[in-house]
């Protein structure tokens, strides 16, 4: 199944999901044994308990209809009956990092959605395929292509479903965006910009390490360089050029605060990027023969917009982006169906990553080889 099949498919489940996200959040957990008119839910045990499970993840899971939070595995002890006693999670489906192997015997499980830092997610997502259940991995794939090969490997080997967590793709108004350049709606594509970033402080934490992945172009710059290859339809073949940049040292000592960069595509477009923690920055615009169209904000966890030089207003409500992405994810699984972000598209954007870095640290053009 190609993209375009995809985007029908979520199309055409989306209905679905979206009628169930939009009910109230119920105040209590389903029994993982209640099934629907598909089929069975499938229970997500979720790797990580920081900030993006505790208020994205675990509440998003609360309004899906085909896919229910049962596990956990976290290396924090103290934060175990606290996530039980708020989602109902029994002994039995609870793990820690050194035996979450067991997860193969758990038949209540059926897919792990991989939340530790980014430099982690290699080690934890091969954890998580070799016991047999799907992987879910968060955005970014990995620091580098290597490590995301070895994760796509692994799924492979164990014959079990990959996708990555990259939400606004599952969001109609980002679909609409595509849906656009594939129909040529305004012509051919001549240039596009993407901007990504938040005015984040300068504190501690895995955020502000290398090794884990840290830094603007790992956080924030791959959904830039994400929307300008789906926004556009095409891989760039080379980064023109690029630079990383700080007005703070101090904290950003091992990695980027703000990163600026130039892709170059066939025909002699190009797209252009910027992503920042220390700049509140967010559109995608994307420039026609015949007019442009744009989304600000581009990544938002809900009320992305935008518009088209004919006037016309891109705007759907989503009440839930993770929801409406964890329920695609989930009835592709059940239909049989090819995800919507497969592990080689997380793949390609690390490639452009790692490419944008060298770019920066030699300052020369870099070719993007495939």
């Amino acid at each position: 199944m190609g993209m375009k099949e995809r985007r029908v498919f979520i199309k055409k489940t989306g209905v679905v999901a979206s009628a169930i996200i939009a009910q109230p959040l119920l105040s209590c957990v389903k029994s993982p044994n209640q099934t629907n008119a598909i089929g069975k839910k499938l229970g997500v045990a979720l790797v990580g308990l920081g900030y993006y499970s505790t208020d994205q993840l675990a509440p998003a899971l609360q309004l899906t209809k085909h896919c229910e939070l049962r596990g956990i595995v976290t290396g924090s002890p103290e934060k175990i009956p606290i996530w039980q006693k708020n989602y109902n999670i029994t002994d039995k489906n609870v793990y820690n990092y050194d035996n979450m192997h067991l997860l193969a015997n758990n038949d209540e499980i059926d897919v792990v959605y991989i939340v530790v830092p980014t430099g982690l997610h290699m080690k934890y997502a091969v954890k998580a395929a070799e016991t047999g259940k799907h992987v879910w991995c968060e955005k970014p794939m990995a620091l580098d292509v290597p490590q995301c090969q070895t994760i796509i490997d692994t799924c492979t080997k164990n014959k079990v479903r990959l996708s990555i967590g990259y939400r606004v793709q599952h969001d109609p108004n980002m679909q609409e965006i595509i849906s656009l350049t594939e129909e040529r709606k305004f012509g051919a594509v001549q240039a596009m910009y993407a901007a990504a970033g938040y005015a984040g402080g300068a504190g501690t934490g895995w955020r502000y390490e290398k090794a884990l992945g840290g830094g603007a172009l790992y956080d924030m710059g791959v959904y830039t360089i994400n929307g300008l290859r789906h926004a556009g339809q095409m891989e760039p073949i080379a980064v023109l050029s690029a630079s990383h940049t700080t007005t703070r040292p101090e904290a950003f000592s091992e990695v980027d605060e703000t990163t600026e960069y130039i892709l170059e595509f066939r025909k002699g477009i190009f797209g252009s990027g910027k992503t920042s923690v220390g700049e509140e920055i967010n559109i995608l615009q994307v420039s026609c023969e015949d007019g442009s169209y744009m989304l600000s904000p581009m990544q938002a966890y809900n009320g992305l917009k935008g518009e088209r030089t004919d006037g016309v207003e891109i705007f759907t409500k989503v009440v839930n982006q993770q929801a409406l992405q964890m329920d695609n994810d989930a009835l592709a699984i059940m239909a049989n169906q090819d995800v919507l972000v497969p592990g080689i598209d997380g793949l390609r954007d690390i490639r452009v990553v790692n490419a944008i870095q060298e770019s920066a640290r030699t300052g020369r053009r870099v070719e993007i080889l495939v």
